[in-house]
């Protein structure tokens, strides 16, 4: 019994690894016949797990989506990365605290004690550098918004924009919807709006989604490589900034762009330096705010940052001595 026990387990842990799994290759990987994968099949299937037999010369397996969720397997770096994510769930979307709370003993509660004892040790306590700005959104508003951009659906809702006031009658907005997105501790929603005929981004805090949705579309391209492109060229121009400055720094882009900022800009140029873009109220405190990395760095420009930077150096030399 232990035997067929362990065997189900490894059947099972590589159904969920790929989703088409030839007959034979299985029986393979499992040392067994094929007859007894058959067999083995039948007993998941008897537990809950929804296996379907794939038709075709060599025959296979595939691991499909049930109506109820049976029970789950994961290696120890997806059971710790689980554990994490549900302690962080709640930062941005709100209505999940009890149901990820829940998740998180169940899961911790079927961990072997080694497992345990790890994520015991990673209390997270979630400091935000985006806590005066950030927002949080309903998760049942968040899954609304997601499943019209998986669906391709147009999505209608009503937008409550900046400027307008409270109960001021607007129509309803109808966007093609193509990507969720976060960025500075907000949810966004990138979309082609329909009537405006143009790309737009909603804060996602700010919609009242409408049902039904729309009909079908066919996506469009974004006129960028990427969204993370998108989002960051259409945000860099809200930076009410005036003095902006580009420096040279010998450290790693990962290492800086932790610690740079909302608005930063950061272009790997090797392994150990990187191109930093900044604003600020000033020139001198922009140049404070570069010095601020402890690495060898090299202004860029423009010709006020550096000037900056040298009656910044002046003033530290005479406060020492």
């Amino acid at each position: 019994m232990a035997e067929t026990s362990a065997r189900l387990l490894a059947l099972l842990s590589l159904l969920q690894a790929r989703r088409d799994w030839p007959g034979a290759l299985l029986a393979s990987r499992l040392e067994v016949s094929p007859r007894t994968v058959r067999r083995d099949v039948d007993r998941l299937r008897d537990l809950g797990y929804p296996v379907r037999a794939i038709k075709g010369p060599d025959g296979g397996y595939r691991l499909d989506a049930g109506a109820e969720l049976p029970p789950l397997l994961f290696d120890d770096d997806q059971a710790i990365a689980v554990a994490v994510a549900l302690q962080t769930a709640t930062t941005t979307v709100t209505g999940i605290e009890e149901g990820a709370l829940r998740a998180l003993a169940t899961v911790r509660q079927v961990m072997p004690a080694r497992l345990r004892q790890r994520v015991d040790a990673l209390q997270v306590t979630t400091v935000d550098r985006y806590a005066h700005r950030r927002t949080t959104v309903d998760s049942d508003q968040l899954i609304a918004i997601g499943t019209a951009v998986r669906a391709r659906e147009v999505l209608r809702f009503d937008y409550a924009a900046p400027g307008v006031p409270e109960g001021e009658w607007a129509p309803p907005r109808k966007v093609e919807p193509h990507h969720l997105v976060t960025w500075g501790g907000r949810w966004y929603l990138v979309g082609w709006d329909l009537d405006r005929r143009d790309w737009r981004t909603f804060r996602v805090d700010r919609m009242t989604p409408k049902t039904p949705t729309g009909p079908r579309f066919t996506p469009r391209e974004l006129p960028a490589p990427d969204v993370a492109t998108f989002i960051s060229s259409r945000f860099r121009g809200q930076d009410k900034n005036p003095c902006r400055g580009e420096a040279i720094l010998q450290a790693k882009a990962s290492d800086i762009a932790q610690w740079a900022g909302y608005g930063a800009m950061v272009e790997e140029l090797s392994p150990t330096s990187c191109r930093l873009a900044l604003t600020g109220w000033s020139w001198t405190g922009l140049a404070a705010t570069f010095g601020m990395f402890e690495c060898e760095l090299e202004f860029v420009g423009p010709q006020e940052l550096k000037d900056a930077a040298i009656q910044l150096a002046a003033r530290y030399r005479e406060a020492s001595s």
